[in-house]
């Protein structure tokens, strides 16, 4: 049997093994900064891959690499994003497990899980909002071409000449959309009829087959649609226009009574757990706003329908708070639950 070389083997070895630690070196010293850990960070995004938070999430990871070092994204989806928020919630706090929450999990789902997990407030630090993402009104786009809608004008006449024969799909009960429809419901003085599925997807196939009439989607799923023309958008839910959507009008200003002022948005942003130490959630703060304020993260985040909002801790906190109190008679009044 043929014998290796001891001394040969040996040598060799320890010339690969410098080889390899000089090819790396360069990259790990571009990619990391004098603030960077060794120790990596896990992001925690609390719903399946592929949907906006994880897109962004995945982006901002990228982004704030020279700054903190490695950071991992890992899925944890659940029950409304209950459950990946949960493990933030009962993560170690020393800043190196944080996570994505959401207008859904921060400040609708305590309204609409009897057996919260966690506490929105108490629970979690907040280090900065992420963007707040309008929701945009679409239609069928044969059920609009039939009934020449145009507009909310329309729509609104065409909804209170049929009470209750128009369906409108979410993806599911006491989803983002699904409440902005109930409040469009109550200030427009329409009837619509609510169809949950499980879901935002389904519900956009349901939309596309003319199952439902209507959905109230966030701009970052919707926007491929409305680019391809299969779908049509006549309105957005924030009081002001989105710049990837200039041409489509807000409700605010469709001129219907009682929508004057209606500013409904998909927020999302980070959170540690409560008892991360303040110069931990600063140095958080600091890589993430810088991330979100550099050129080449609003690109991505804009081709998304999104636009970056970086704010401070106490900022940021302040809308989780309002958010929280607004959607508890929003959620009561639309009569949604989740056993």
């Amino acid at each position: 049997m043929y014998k290796q070389n001891k001394t040969y083997s040996g040598a060799r070895r320890l010339a690969l093994a410098a080889l390899a630690a000089f090819a790396v070196l360069p990259l790990s010293a571009g990619a990391q900064g004098a603030g960077a850990s060794d120790k990596p960070y896990t992001l925690i995004v609390p719903f399946p891959p592929g949907g906006p938070l994880d897109a962004a999430g995945r982006v901002l990871a990228d982004a704030v690499r020279p700054a903190l070092g490695n950071v991992l994204v890992e899925n944890r989806s659940g029950a409304g994003g209950n459950i990946g928020m949960d493990v933030v919630a009962k993560s170690a706090p020393d800043g190196h497990t944080i996570g994505i929450g959401a207008l859904s999990t921060h400040a609708i789902n305590p309204w609409l899980y009897p057996n919260m997990p966690f506490d929105p407030i108490k629970d979690f630090v907040p280090i900065t909002l992420i963007t707040n993402l309008p929701n945009v009104l679409v239609l069928n786009k044969e059920f609009a071409e039939k009934n020449k809608i145009n507009g909310i004008a329309d729509f609104v006449a065409y909804l209170k000449a049929n009470p209750g024969k128009v369906n409108f799909g979410s993806g599911g009960n006491g989803s983002g959309g699904h409440l902005a429809a109930e409040l469009f419901k109550q200030i427009a003085h329409v009837d619509m009829v609510h169809v949950p599925y499980r879901g935002a997807a389904p519900a956009q196939t349901a939309l596309l087959s003319g199952e439902v009439q209507l959905m109230f989607d966030n701009l970052g799923s919707a926007s491929p649609r409305i680019r391809e023309g299969r779908i049509k958008a006549i309105a957005v839910t924030t009081t002001e226009r989105s710049p990837s959507l200039p041409d489509v009008p807000t409700l605010s200003e469709s001129g219907v009574q009682g929508l004057k002022g209606f500013n409904v948005s998909t927020w999302f942003g980070l959170f540690a757990p409560a008892g991360t130490p303040p110069a931990m959630v600063e140095k958080l703060n600091k890589a993430y706003t810088d991330a979100l304020r550099s050129p080449a993260v609003a690109e991505r985040l804009n081709k998304m329908g999104a636009t970056p909002a970086p704010t401070t801790s106490a900022e940021f906190g302040e809308l989780v708070k309002s958010e929280l109190k607004r959607y508890e008679q929003v959620v009561k009044s639309s009569g949604a639950r989740v056993d």
